[in-house]
């Protein structure tokens, strides 16, 4: 499978919509793109299988589950660590799979390593997260960060 798959016009008209309601019927999507439900079905089908379509989720505010207090944390790591003579990015990318405060984790270019997006409840639960987790893990050198203050825009569709 390539890593990128040609779409025409429907399948990007398809992807759209589902990107507006992943619940969508596909007689509504049908209606909606000039197609019958079997066909919207079949180029849905197509696009799930390569990979255009990873999966459907729920999405969830987290303010509405407790937790009010996002923050976008910049990580730079050790260039070397004696942890078992493992590249200290390799043990850090490990361990972040298994922090559920991080919702997002991202390597960048310039000074910093990662770009962590962290959802907790209060500053406490930020404090412990910091203090207990992130700052205790080996390879982690410095961190510093910015809280959401206000959520401007805020979107998981691409634009297709």
């Amino acid at each position: 499978m390539s890593t990128e798959h040609t779409l025409d016009k429907l399948d990007r008209s398809i992807l759209r919509r589902l990107q507006e309601n992943g619940r969508e019927t596909y007689d509504v999507i049908g209606e909606q793109v000039g197609l019958s439900p079997s066909a919207v079905l079949r180029r849905v089908k197509r696009l799930e299988e390569a990979g255009v379509i990873e999966r459907y989720v729920a999405l969830v505010p987290p303010e509405k589950v407790g937790l009010g207090l996002t923050a976008y944390l910049n990580v730079r790591l050790e260039k070397s660590t004696e942890i078992h003579k493992r590249n200290p990015m390799d043990a850090f990318k490990q361990s972040v799979q298994n922090w559920p405060e991080v919702v997002e984790c991202a390597s960048l270019t310039g000074d910093m390593d990662y770009l962590l997006r962290v959802v907790v409840s209060d500053m406490q639960h930020y404090s412990r997260f910091i203090m207990e987790t992130l700052l205790k893990h080996p390879s982690v050198a410095d961190c510093k960060t910015s809280f959401v203050l206000d959520r401007v825009k805020a979107t998981t569709s691409v634009p297709v």
